[in-house]
């Protein structure tokens, strides 16, 4: 049989079933177009497909220099497609259930120091629409570390400024509340009334859900927020390429160096899980140093 014909009943399967977001979605199917493109090559049916043939792919993806979370994720992309087909009886064996995953190394993310955070709000003109939507924008992400996916995704209505909170979709289209800084809060309250209203003339229609609007009127998308903040980062002078997670990342750790604790910020960030949030440990291990040589007498 061949693959690509059971690739589409898998992603219609995952989309119907299990309801996966719209991002998973789209990594499934290039994970799934790389391992089609690699049976093709060989020649591969479904079900002549083998575990030899599997090493030899993911082999494949670690000499193209990829990094082993993504061969790790790919994956598990492989599992869930091959345990599909085995369900739906369209293969006898799994050739993927014995195939260890990679070991991947946890890098610490980067992140602003607290000046190269200043520095970076006084870039957007907020004489124009544009460069109040992108001051008001660069506020809310750190304001709230919120995900790129889940700002572009915010509707006028989800922020409230009287309880000082924004309500989001994260992954898995799991709602949850966050605090909203009043710095941020007063950048939004501006950019409604004298910049959004400005970028929707040249909308088809009067006005629209969505928070933050691009020339044409309609959401930004996550490609255009990453072109906003690369260009800002630049601008600024940065050490490092500015990226949306980075603004993500800086939230955390600024919070966590003023002594908030990782279980608020886990629920803040929308971690399902407290092991995702202890990358941030080393902050909390810092600080816990510092705390120790200010004031132990043998320190």
């Amino acid at each position: 049989m061949d693959p690509s014909a059971v690739i589409s009943s898998f992603l219609m399967h995952v989309r119907v079933e299990k309801g996966l977001s719209a991002n998973t979605l789209s990594a499934y199917k290039r994970d799934l177009q790389k391992f089609e493109e690699f049976a093709r090559k060989r020649k591969l049916t479904l079900e002549s497909v083998g575990r030899d043939d599997l090493v030899d792919f993911l082999a494949g993806l670690y000499r193209l220099k990829l990094e082993s979370r993504t061969v790790a994720r790919q994956l598990v992309t492989l599992r869930n497609f091959f345990r599909f087909a085995q369900v739906q009886d369209l293969i006898s064996e799994d050739p993927s259930i014995n195939l260890e995953s990679p070991k991947i190394r946890r890098h610490l993310p980067g992140y602003l120091r607290l000046e190269e955070v200043e520095k970076l709000l006084e870039q957007p003109d907020s004489k124009t629409p544009t460069g109040l939507r992108d001051r008001a924008m660069l506020e809310v992400l750190y304001s709230t570390g919120l995900r790129v996916s889940e700002l572009i995704g915010l509707g006028v209505s989800d922020l409230d400024a009287k309880v000082g909170c924004v309500r989001c979709i994260g992954k898995g289209d799991k709602e949850r509340i966050v605090p909203v800084g009043k710095k941020a809060l007063v950048m939004v309250d501006k950019y409604l009334r004298e910049g959004r209203p400005q970028l929707l003339r040249n909308a088809k229609a009067t006005s629209g859900p969505a928070l933050f609007v691009n020339r044409r009127g309609v959401a930004l998308s996550r490609v255009g927020v990453w072109k906003i903040l690369s260009a800002y980062g630049r601008r600024a002078g940065l050490r490092v390429a500015l990226t949306p997670h980075m603004l993500r990342h800086s939230f955390a750790t600024h919070l966590l160096e003023r002594g908030a604790d990782l279980r608020s910020v886990q629920l803040m960030l929308g971690h399902a899980d407290i092991s995702t949030t202890q990358i941030y440990t080393h902050v909390v291990e810092e600080r816990l140093k510092q705390i120790y040589k200010a004031h132990h007498p043998r320190a």
